[in-house]
C-alpha cells in the first residue's frame, strides 16, 4: 500500500493525492494549479502518474483546484470512474465547463495576440476544450450518501463524510486491506468553518492511521463571523453614501449564495435599504445558485426552515441576475449605488475584471474581498496595497477603497482545524497539504502525538 502527492505540496492549490491498494490505483481529487503564470504552465506538466492506469478518482468537492485537471485526466487517457456526491456532481459540471471555456476564450485571446507579435499558436492552445468538459461527464458514475460506505473494490472501502465546506463537499475515510494487512486513511478534503448558516459543520472524524490535512488557514484565526456581517452592511453603506458601487470578487460556489442571503438578511432587518441593486454577474454563480437550491439535504436547520416555508434564502428584492454579455457591458453604465458580485474569487479572470477596470480608480467606490487570495493573483496584489495595476493591458490606479473581511472564509482556521485534528485520536502519520509552506511549519508546531510530514510534488510513501 501506497500513497504519493501530485498537487497541493507546499501550495494551496491543485490538490491531487494518488493511493495504491490490492492492485488498484485510487486518486482522491485532481484540481487545476491557480495563481501566476508559472503555476499555469504546471498544469501542462506530466501528472506524475500514468491517467491510463487510474481505477478511481474519488472528488472531495467542486471548486476548481480540486476538479480543474479532471478534463485534462480524461483526455491524457483516463477511463476509469469518478465518484462523489449528487450535488459535487451537478457543481463540477458547471465548473470544469466553464473553466474550459475561459481557457479557449483566453486562448483566442493570446492568439490575437501573437499574430501581432510572431509567436507559434500551437504554444497558446487551452489545457481543455469545452468538448473535453462534457466527455468527462460521462465517467461520472456512483453518487455518494454521506456516512454509507462503498466498497471500490475487495480490500478498498470509501466513506465519504460532510466537511460542510461547499454544497457537497467531503471528507474521505479509506478503509484498504492487503496481503492480511489492514490500514486507514482520512483525507480532510477542504473543511468548513463550523456553525455557519446554509451549510452544516463539518462532520465528527473517524480513527484512522494516516491523515492526509489541509492547512489553508493553519496560521490564523478567523474574525469573529457576524461582526463580519456586520462590516458587509457598513461597507456597502458608507459606499452609497459616497456616491460609488462596491465591488466583490464572488467564488461562484458558496461565497456568492452565503453573501446573497446575509444581503436578504441585511434587507429583511432593515440594515440595507429595500431599494438596494444586486446584480449577481457571473452565469457560472447564477447556475450555481439553482443547484443550492435543489440539496435542501445538504443546509443547516435553519435553512431548511426556510425552504419548507416555501421561502428563497438567496432571493431579495433588488437582486438581478446577468447571464448575458451585453447585460454585463450594461452594467459598467451604473457610476453609483449598487452591488456588483462577479467572479472569479482571485480576480484570475471572468468578469470581475471588467467591472474592477471601471471602478477600481474610482475615490468614490469600494472593492470588498471576502475570500482566499493565493499569491500571484491579482486579487492578492490589490489586497496586498498596489498603487496601480493592470488590467486588459491597461494600467489603472488604485483610487477605490479596498476591504478584506476574512469572517466569511469557507475553510475552518487553525483552532478549528485543531479540534478536527484532535478528534481523530492520534494518528500515527499526519501528511500536511494545500497550505503555504511557511504556514504549514506554523501549523505543525501545535499538532502532538503523531508524525508530520510535509510532502513535496511527486513524493510516495509506504502506508
Amino acid at each position: 500500500m501506497k500513497i504519493s502527492f501530485h498537487g497541493a505540496d507546499r501550495g494551496v492549490t491543485g490538490s491531487c493525492h494518488l493511493v495504491s491498494c490490492a492492485g488498484k490505483q485510487i486518486l482522491i481529487d485532481c484540481g487545476l494549479y491557480q495563481g501566476g503564470r508559472e503555476l499555469e504552465e504546471e498544469n501542462r506538466e506530466p501528472f506524475g502518474f500514468d491517467p491510463a492506469q487510474i481505477d478511481f478518482v474519488l472528488l472531495t468537492h467542486a471548486h476548481l483546484d480540486h476538479c480543474g485537471r479532471l478534463p485534462l485526466l480524461v483526455k491524457r487517457g483516463f477511463c476509469g470512474e469518478i465518484i462523489t456526491t449528487a450535488a459535487t456532481r451537478e457543481l463540477a459540471r458547471i465548473v470544469m465547463v466553464d473553466a474550459a471555456h475561459l481557457q479557449e476564450e483566453e486562448a483566442r485571446h493570446r492568439g490575437h495576440r501573437s499574430r501581432h507579435h510572431g509567436r507559434h499558436a500551437h504554444t497558446l492552445a487551452p489545457l481543455y476544450s469545452i468538448l473535453d468538459a462534457f466527455a468527462t461527464l460521462d465517467f461520472f458514475g456512483r453518487t455518494i450518501v454521506y456516512e454509507q460506505p462503498v466498497e471500490l473494490a475487495p480490500g478498498i472501502r470509501a466513506t465519504f463524510l460532510d466537511a460542510g465546506h461547499i454544497l457537497g463537499s467531503a471528507c474521505i475515510f479509506l478503509e484498504l486491506e492487503e496481503a492480511g494487512r489492514q490500514r486507514s486513511i482520512l483525507f480532510s478534503g477542504d473543511l468548513g468553518n463550523s456553525d455557519r448558516p446554509l451549510l452544516r459543520s463539518p462532520a465528527p472524524p473517524p480513527k484512522a492511521d494516516n491523515v492526509v490535512m489541509e492547512t489553508t488557514y493553519g496560521d490564523r484565526l478567523h474574525k469573529p463571523f457576524r461582526p463580519s456581517v456586520e462590516e458587509l452592511y457598513e461597507t456597502i453603506t458608507d459606499t452609497f453614501k459616497r456616491g460609488g458601487n462596491v465591488i466583490i470578487p464572488t467564488f461562484a460556489l458558496e461565497r456568492a449564495q452565503e453573501l446573497l442571503y446575509f444581503l436578504r438578511e441585511g434587507v429583511d432587518k432593515n440594515r440595507l435599504p429595500g431599494s438596494i441593486q444586486v446584480f449577481l454577474d457571473s452565469p457560472m454563480a447564477i447556475s450555481a445558485t439553482e443547484i443550492f437550491e435543489r440539496h435542501p439535504e445538504c443546509y443547516d436547520s435553519k435553512t431548511a426552515e426556510l425552504f419548507r416555508e416555501g421561502r428563497d434564502p438567496f432571493l431579495l428584492p433588488g437582486l438581478h441576475f446577468t447571464r448575458e454579455t451585453a447585460e454585463s457591458i450594461a452594467i459598467n453604465s451604473i457610476s453609483g449605488g449598487c452591488v456588483i458580485m462577479a467572479g472569479a474569487g482571485m480576480c484570475t479572470g471572468g468578469r470581475i475584471r471588467h467591472h474592477l477596470q471601471h471602478n477600481i480608480g474610482c475615490d468614490e467606490c469600494s472593492i470588498l474581498f471576502v475570500g482566499y487570495a493565493a499569491t500571484g493573483t491579482l486579487a492578492r496584489h490589490v489586497i496586498d496595497g498596489a498603487e496601480e495595476v493592470r488590467i486588459y493591458g491597461e494600467k489603472i490606479p488604485v483610487r477605490a477603497k479596498i476591504h478584506t473581511i476574512n469572517g466569511f472564509s469557507a475553510h475552518a482556521d487553525r483552532d478549528e482545524l485543531l479540534a478536527w485534528h484532535k478528534q481523530i485520536g492520534n494518528p500515527q502519520r499526519t501528511f500536511l497539504v494545500h497550505g503555504e509552506e511557511e504556514t504549514m511549519r506554523s501549523f505543525a508546531n501545535h499538532l502532538k502525538g503523531t508524525e508530520i510530514i510535509m510532502p513535496a510534488l511527486n513524493e510516495t510513501f509506504n502506508i
